[in-house]
């Protein structure tokens, strides 16, 4: 029963890191219907910023999302309109901006790998190798914090949708964009910023990846299928189906990994992707597409 439940700790523990790393791409899909395959290369090149910031400069890695954020902001900014602005409302813009996106993290890997070689990397704070202990229980430091963070960041983001002008032009794009632009909202505007926020919460995912994770440049595939695991079991655009697939997902995946054996966790999302995809394709939580 202990065992167990220290099982089901670590896993929800996990599973809010999970959620903050697939909430970015949610709504990017929600707002452009963007499956950006480039999303977890972009959380290793924040990850990098994060270690060489805490190897250099003795920046922590969870402080270093004052830096991740804004300039993961403007890096997803320049991306929208470098590559989908041209795109954005064509007829083949759903194929075009996967190949896009595909692209984008070859040449974001490549340009990682020239820099950066493909040795794995991680920072190594105090907190992430300590634990807090709940005697005959434990949780490590490393994975509170980072669970904290990442749920006062999605906690942020619901809120700045829920109750902020812009969030209401974001939410009413991700409901109907044809709609919102009828009500006056500047859809361009809001995919841009919405895709800036996006990855910035990239960034700060990458941050939160350095001290969680070993990783290198070649490891955002591993993320990506996770990632979209989570967003597919939750629902594709739904912030809420993000954080409901995270957790399930991840403690499914800690109790897998202790009965197992760890090689087999990476299995759980795939499997859960293939069942969903089979027999719900609209997720938990997302609205069924009409034909």
């Amino acid at each position: 029963m202990i065992q167990n439940l220290q099982i089901l700790i670590l896993g929800i523990a996990l599973g809010g890191v999970y959620a903050l790393m697939a909430s970015g791409l949610t709504l990017v899909f929600g707002v452009m219907r963007i499956v950006n395959i480039a999303h977890a290369s972009l959380m290793i090149a924040a990850a990098y910023i994060t270690f060489w910031a805490f190897r250099l400069y003795g920046v922590d890695p969870i402080l270093s999302i004052v830096i991740t954020i804004p300039v993961m902001f403007l890096v997803g900014v320049g991306i929208y309109k470098l590559f989908f602005s041209r795109i954005a409302g064509t007829q083949r813009s759903g194929e075009l901006t996967v190949l896009l996106t595909f692209a984008l993290a070859l040449v974001i890997e490549g340009v990682l790998g020239f820099f950066f070689s493909n040795v794995f990397r991680s920072t190594n704070p105090a907190y992430s190798t300590q634990a807090i202990l709940f005697d005959p229980l434990y949780i490590p430091k490393g994975q509170f914090y980072a669970t904290l963070l990442s749920l006062g960041l999605i906690g942020g983001l619901w809120t700045f949708l829920q109750f902020s002008r812009m969030g209401y032009a974001i939410r009413a794009s991700m409901q109907n964009i044809s709609a919102a632009q009828v009500v006056g909202v500047n859809v361009e505007r809001i995919s841009m910023i919405s895709f800036g926020i996006g990855i910035a919460l990239a960034g700060a995912s990458g941050s939160v990846m350095s001290f969680l994770f070993s990783f290198f440049p070649g490891k955002h595939w591993e993320w990506i299928a996770i990632l979209l695991a989570l967003i597919v079991l939750g629902g594709m655009g739904s912030l809420i189906g993000a954080l409901v697939g995270a957790l399930l997902l991840a403690v499914a995946s800690a109790f897998v990994s202790f009965h197992f054996g760890p090689t087999w966790s990476p299995i759980t999302f795939f499997l859960a992707l293939f069942l969903i995809l089979l027999f719900r394709p609209q997720g938990l939580l997302g609205k069924k597409m009409e034909v």
